[in-house]
């Protein structure tokens, strides 16, 4: 049966534009299953991992349940750290991004009488952690007695960090009423007595199986770039790499058209794959790439099911997918029958939380590759040239054009003459016309050593809040971490080296002091 995307279901017309919008072309598993259960207005426990798209599936619903909502708050929603409800609010906002809807996200470490007066102002959805949300009940600035929507994400993660008492705390200054929706990784049975306690008899519990993450024969790699840059990134790398078939995925159809015009205008042999597309089309377009006339598929998530073609030697995400199941499922186009493949990802600052929460799920890395610079494609095009010269030398085919080149050294020195083929050449192998040696992030990162580790007691989550508190360094400001026996090095921004050894030299983690300095190259 055909897929109709998020148009199947009952959804709000101003959610779908924003989910549109959004570029998501087909629901995850989680987002298939849960969706219609809570447009029914029943309770629903949804078990699935971090990053399988569960925001949405709870969201969309909601949101499109409240085109006719009253005044006051009408949805509660709780999460674990205030690092999610930020990342809650914001996915809430871009799919209320059509639709009247006032969102609010109140967490501790915020001055709390700037979180009052929005709440004093009227609110629809608040998006908090368990600590805060009962400082303001117990201060009498909220009332939940009313709500129609109460949303426990993460909720074994809640219960992992003490906040279980808090929660049925809260739940009781609740109405019964109410539609109660549970997310949870696993199920504990405090979990299970949670939902049983709150949650009415005919309650749907939806569990979507965790797929296999192993991806033996796959390099990961990221490159941060700016959203501008997005296509010469593209392009730079491609220009190094020159895979031998690649399949570069977007979000959108509209970005498949757009990127396969722009690419081959450049001289790529491309053509792009998506749901507008009829099957014929499609299927030519397969069968060109399958026989290796074409370099080059871009390709949505949905027109690259069942894809199967040996050979690919890269897969390239041009717009970072929205959950894990479509991240494993594109990379796993490359590096099949035991041969080695590559994964690209292009991520900006925004999307770079994402990719850390993937790989933390899936128990992978993910590598960081700066994008190439205008030197690195001249010395990857040189090496490219030099090959093709010897061979066309070995195999002695130029020999036609020897008397030509006789002409040519009457009036010129033959090693110039060799030098202006390549450049003619040259320009004819690179795609973009570059002009600054380098691009990439606003900002580049350092390699630092911390002389804290494992024995130490210490994790990365330990590290973060440890970073956070001593020097006010946020998790977007970090890129790898690796927590050795004896010490740490984490690759931190620039901007934050001197913040860095300056507010953690004199402080101890675990009873222990912290030693923080540059690394040396590893």
């Amino acid at each position: 049966m055909e897929n109709k995307g998020f148009g199947q279901f009952q959804l709000n017309s101003n959610v779908l534009k924003a989910i549109e919008d959004m570029g998501f072309e087909e629901p995850s598993k989680i987002q298939q299953d849960a969706i219609p259960v809570l447009l029914q207005g029943k309770d629903m426990i949804g078990q699935a991992q971090t990053g399988t798209g569960k925001t949405l599936a709870f969201g969309a619903p909601i949101l499109s349940m409240q085109s006719d909502h009253k005044k006051g708050i009408d949805c509660l929603i709780l999460t674990p750290t205030r690092e999610l409800a930020i990342q809650v609010n914001d996915e809430l906002t871009r799919i209320a991004k059509h639709s009247n809807i006032k969102i609010l996200p109140v967490y501790g470490g915020q001055p709390i009488a700037r979180q009052v007066s929005a709440l004093r102002k009227g609110v629809d959805i608040v998006v908090g952690t368990p600590g805060r949300i009962l400082d303001l009940i117990r201060r009498k600035i909220v009332d939940f007695s009313d709500i129609r929507f109460a949303v426990l994400d993460e909720a074994d993660q809640m219960l992992d960090m003490g906040f279980i008492e808090d929660i049925e705390e809260i739940l009781k200054h609740t109405n019964q009423d109410k539609q109660t929706i549970f997310f949870s990784a696993t199920m504990p049975s405090p979990i299970q007595r949670l939902a049983k306690k709150f949650m009415k008899p005919n309650m749907v519990q939806i569990t979507i199986q965790k797929k296999s993450m192993m991806v033996p024969n796959i390099s990961q790699y990221y490159f941060e770039i700016k959203q501008k840059d997005r296509f010469e990134s593209l392009c730079r790398i491609l220009d190094v790499d020159e895979p031998s078939s690649a399949i570069i995925f977007c979000k959108t159809r509209k970005g498949v058209d757009e990127l396969v015009e722009a690419m081959q205008t450049r001289g790529y042999h491309v053509e792009g794959m998506h749901g507008d597309m009829n099957q014929g089309q499609r299927l030519n377009t397969l069968r060109k790439f399958r026989e290796g006339n074409l370099e080059f598929l871009a390709a949505t998530d949905v027109a690259a099911r069942g894809i199967d073609v040996e050979n690919i030697s890269h897969v390239i995400n041009y717009d970072f997918p929205q959950d894990i199941e479509s991240y494993i499922h594109r990379i796993g186009r490359t590096g099949r029958a035991n041969k080695a493949g590559s994964a690209y990802s292009l991520v900006t600052t925004r999307e770079y939380t994402n990719l850390k929460q993937i790989e933390r799920i899936a128990g992978i890395k993910i590598r960081r590759k700066e994008i190439p610079t205008v030197e690195d494609i001249f010395h990857a095009k040189y090496r490219s040239l030099l090959k093709d010269a010897k061979e066309t030398l070995e195999k002695g085919e130029y020999k036609r054009f020897v008397p030509l080149a006789a002409e040519l050294d009457e009036d010129y020195s033959l090693v110039d003459v060799a030098a202006a083929l390549m450049y003619i050449i040259y320009q004819r192998k690179v795609s973009f016309d570059y002009v600054e040696n380098s691009i990439g992030s606003d900002t580049g990162f350092t390699r630092m050593f911390l002389s804290i580790g494992r024995k130490d007691k210490v994790n990365s989550r330990l590290l973060l809040r440890f970073l956070k508190e001593a020097a006010n360094i946020d998790r977007k400001h970090i890129g790898d971490i690796d927590v050795l026996d004896k010490f740490t090095f984490i690759d931190l921004r620039d901007t934050k080296v001197k913040s860095l050894i300056k507010g953690c030299s004199i402080k101890r983690l675990n009873g222990k002091k912290v030693r923080v300095e540059v690394s040396t190259p590893r």
